[in-house]
């Protein structure tokens, strides 16, 4: 099967091009086209085989929630001109990615059972279980890395660094929040709970955009809503869907992206695995079946459908 593991396009008019950890960025005067490659990346580390459709999946996940979330702050998306592509306002991103955390999950429990009580400045109460739900959602920012690993920071940091300026950060806050809590809506009438999740802002003409993906499983955490009490009482592991039993496969292989570390091997089971479960998270978060793009000669069809985007 094709997967598109890399692009490497030359567009008319391109002025530059970014490679992500996830997706490959060509940017024009006021554009910016992102291309949703079926990489995958795991502790800031991008993991050797691709997986089928991931790309897709992302892509269209992150248009359907841009596209519901609209009404609660302007978003970069123009037009979705293939299953892969996404095509918007070029904004100038914050170096800053906005966390919001509704339950003690992830990172945020390693560092709580590993004996810290104050995550990227925000203090938590004694007594917490893994999964636990936090008495109200709390911003957990962090750096935005190019190359390498984001970084934890907190809101003071941010603004005595000047990385944001106050008013503008202050905004940030108020639309992560926003757009956690219509998340959070959307996840439950699908019987789902959204457990925490990132979001990144960009400027453009005084405006401020959410850009990139938002509530995928590369940036999301999504439990099951009807097993959470029962598990919960009972100290057992909650059914999710997110990205984070890839992670717990590298850790359990030995794996955290850590120096001298070797990611290890992924078979082709295991990554048809990875799909399956990208499929059934997109099918479950939007109630929609997921309908696979023609494979046959992927690059080809992204190339066309760019070019006639961008000349329209």
């Amino acid at each position: 099967m094709n997967v598109i593991q890399q692009t490497n396009y030359n567009f008319p008019n391109q002025l530059g091009f970014y490679r992500g950890k996830v997706r490959d960025v060509y940017s024009f005067k006021d554009r910016l086209v992102m291309v949703a490659t079926d990489r995958i990346s795991a502790f800031d580390v991008i993991l050797p085989r691709a997986i089928p459709y991931k790309g897709q999946v992302l892509n269209q996940i992150a248009a359907y929630f841009l596209k519901a979330t609209a009404d609660v702050v302007p978003n970069w998306l123009l037009d979705v001109p293939d299953p892969n592509v996404g095509v918007g306002v070029r904004c100038v991103p914050y170096a800053v990615e906005m966390v919001v955390r509704g339950y003690l999950a992830g990172h945020a429990w390693r560092e709580y059972r590993a004996g810290e009580r104050v995550v990227c400045g925000v203090a938590l109460p004694e007594g917490l279980k893994e999964n636990d739900r936090l008495p109200q959602p709390i911003i957990t920012p962090t750096t935005k890395a190019h190359e390498g690993h984001d970084e934890d920071i907190s809101r003071e940091a941010i603004l005595e660094r000047g990385i944001v300026p106050s008013d503008e950060y202050a905004q940030l806050e108020a639309y992560s929040l926003a757009l956690f809590q219509r998340g959070t809506d959307m996840a439950a009438d699908q019987g789902l709970i959204l457990v925490d999740t990132k979001y990144e802002f960009g400027k453009r003409d005084e405006t401020i955009y959410l850009i990139d993906e938002i509530h995928t499983p590369d940036s999301s955490r999504y439990f099951y809503a009807d097993t959470y009490p029962a598990n919960q009482a009972a100290g057992l592991p909650q059914k999710q869907l997110s990205k984070e039993f890839v992670r717990e496969w590298l850790i359990e292989n030995g794996f955290q992206g850590k120096e001298g570390q070797q990611i290890p091997h992924m078979d082709d089971p295991w990554v048809n695995q990875i799909s399956e479960r990208y499929i059934e998270l997109y099918e479950k978060v939007t109630g929609m079946l997921f309908d696979k793009g023609n494979t046959l000669d992927i690059l080809n069809r992204i190339e066309k459908n760019i070019l006639r985007s961008l000349s329209s």
